[in-house]
């Protein structure tokens, strides 16, 4: 591929930057949106930004979301950026998602489950019309909204945590033991994809991929490019804690908490062995943030790429190398957006066959 530098080209792109930054500014705002502002408020966006970008610091994510003026692709470009600057200190051991502080959990496969179902935050249950009173929102009114909830709400006896669906299921002997794997996970960070590839590559890949390309692939599968049609077991959504050894004791620590969706499906049962009896098979996916359809999406696609590894692909959300080379949205937009670099030379050479190709059939006429 050949390019050919653009002359002028400094004053040019400063000009281009500057006129960005107008467009940022030209509505006669007189507040900037505050970062606090973008992160409460557009909280369902920097959550997405927080998973794409595979670095969970929602203060940066919404300075991404700042800067870029709102484009998730741009933002979760710059948080990568910044996390490839800053030296990995330790890495965590496997973390307990049976531990999470939930604010949302709910099943699909059952109409009770043990510890019952918890609504949390949702629209789910909303219409989907749009609040015109939101448009001239009474200051007063926004602020006292979250005080007026904490006043209202009756305080319920809420666990710590819930025991999981799958547990129960797995009791009943209608789900495969656990089986614990002391490989490594896979570093997709540090380590090029080259396939085949351990199904901890494809979870990492998935955990940071573009929430709309993991939608379509795993919607291909459900609407018929593909056999997995599951039940969401459980559905989390919660404060997972951060559990890191002590720099002296070695013991584990919380040092902190990160907000995560975690979805478990349960889908068509099979046999493994002739002398097992058959179980249900499982689908896997969590990310950072408050993503629920991006972890259903991407439990679905688990499902289906264990599928493929297993007994081949049959179609295309089965293939591991078409799945997890196409829904990384960062890659996506790098490749889409090169086209707008200049592509003078190679565009010249397709005139040229074109006119050549041209010519010989007026003398062929």
């Amino acid at each position: 591929m050949s390019y050919v530098a653009i002359k002028g080209g400094k004053a040019a792109i400063d000009g281009a930057a500057l006129a960005s930054e107008y467009m940022r500014c030209k509505g006669g705002v007189d507040e900037p949106l505050t970062l606090s502002a973008i992160e409460d408020q557009l909280r369902l966006l920097t959550s997405r930004v927080v998973s794409e970008g595979g670095l969970y610091h929602p203060r940066l994510a919404a300075l991404a979301i700042k800067q870029f003026q709102g484009d998730t692709l741009e933002a979760a470009f710059a948080l990568r950026a910044y996390r490839s600057t800053k030296p990995r200190l330790l890495e965590t051991p496997f973390q307990d998602t049976a531990n999470m502080r939930c604010i949302r959990r709910i099943s699909s496969a059952f109409k009770e489950v043990p510890g019952g179902q918890m609504l949390g935050p949702t629209y789910d249950y909303a219409l989907r019309l749009l609040r015109l009173d939101m448009a001239g929102e009474n200051p007063a009114a926004f602020q006292s909204m979250a005080k007026n909830f904490l006043i209202d709400t009756p305080e319920a006896d809420l666990p710590d945590t819930f025991p999981k669906v799958l547990d129960a299921l797995r009791a009943e002997g209608l789900l495969p033991p656990v089986t614990v794997s002391h490989a490594a996970p896979f570093d997709i960070t540090r380590e090029p994809l080259v396939f085949p590839i351990p199904r901890s590559a494809a979870l990492a890949t998935m955990a940071r991929a573009e929430t709309g390309s993991l939608l379509a692939m795993a919607y291909s599968n459900m609407r018929g490019y593909g056999d997995v049609h599951p039940t969401v077991a459980e559905l989390r959504v919660g404060y997972l804690p951060v559990m890191l050894p002590h720099p002296v004791t070695g013991e584990l620590m919380e040092a902190g908490e990160v907000l995560i969706t975690e979805c478990e499906v349960v889908a068509m049962y099979e046999s493994g062995n002739a002398d097992d009896l058959p179980t249900f098979t499982l689908g896997y996916g969590a990310c950072f943030g408050h993503n629920e359809v991006k972890a259903i999406s991407m439990a679905i696609l688990d499902r289906a790429l264990q599928k493929g590894m297993q007994d081949g692909p049959t179609n295309p959300s089965e293939d591991p190398e078409f799945v997890l080379l196409h829904i990384d949205g960062v890659d996506s937009m790098g490749f889409a957006s090169h086209y707008k670099m200049p592509h003078y030379v190679t565009f010249q050479s397709d005139m040229d066959r074109l006119r050549t190709t041209q010519e010989k059939k007026k003398g062929a006429a």
